[in-house]
């Protein structure tokens, strides 16, 4: 379902299916600008994700072809994607097992400010009951909490900026609960700060 915003955004909201009775993973990546660290696409491949989460600055579009061969596919639009019509802004996704809710996420490219979340995606996040609010833009691996709110970036498998790692996100949904963490696409192994 499309909605506008009023700053004429557009959010979309979606629901994944996940399996009942066991975990599952859900690979979160931003920031490729068009060219995702070699290592990213066997690593997403051994992790084998019921779906990837794509936070913005996709850079070349093909980067979403790719991925969608290695699981299905959900991403928003980030700063330097233009308005490409089949990008939304933000995107609120139910997870699901079965008939039983497992978690609502925020998707959207910009949401913190360093360490802070920003007022309006806070809003945005409530206004949709998000749980966990997911970002990009900062390149920044970061899991933390503010107003009330879970934030997971998952960092950057593009291009190095600055000495910071080349990373993606690994969100674990299931009966045991739900777990956060990031794997470096360089070495393979879970990467922290």
């Amino acid at each position: 379902m499309r909605t506008e915003l009023p700053t004429r955004a557009i959010h979309v909201s979606e629901t994944v299916r996940l399996p009942e009775g066991r975990d599952a993973d859900v690979v979160v990546v931003a920031d490729t600008h068009g060219r995702p660290h070699p290592g990213a696409a066997s690593l997403i491949e051994r992790i084998a994700p019921a779906v990837i989460l794509h936070a913005g600055d996709i850079g070349d579009l093909s980067v979403l072809a790719d991925l969608r061969r290695q699981a299905p596919l959900l991403a928003v639009r980030g700063n330097i994607d233009g308005h490409d019509p089949s990008l939304p802004d933000s995107m609120s996704i139910d997870f699901v097992a079965g008939e039983h809710p497992v978690l609502r996420v925020l998707l959207t490219h910009i949401a913190v400010y360093g360490p802070k979340l920003r007022a309006e995606v806070a809003r945005q996040a409530r206004a949709c009951s998000a749980g966990l609010v997911i970002c990009g833009h900062s390149h920044v691996p970061f899991i933390g909490r503010d107003k009330g709110l879970v934030v997971f970036n998952p960092g950057s498998i593009g291009p190095r900026r600055f000495h910071l790692p080349i990373v993606l996100g690994v969100l674990r949904l299931g009966p045991g609960g739900i777990s956060m963490r990031h794997v470096s696409c360089e070495t393979g192994e879970t990467w922290l700060p």
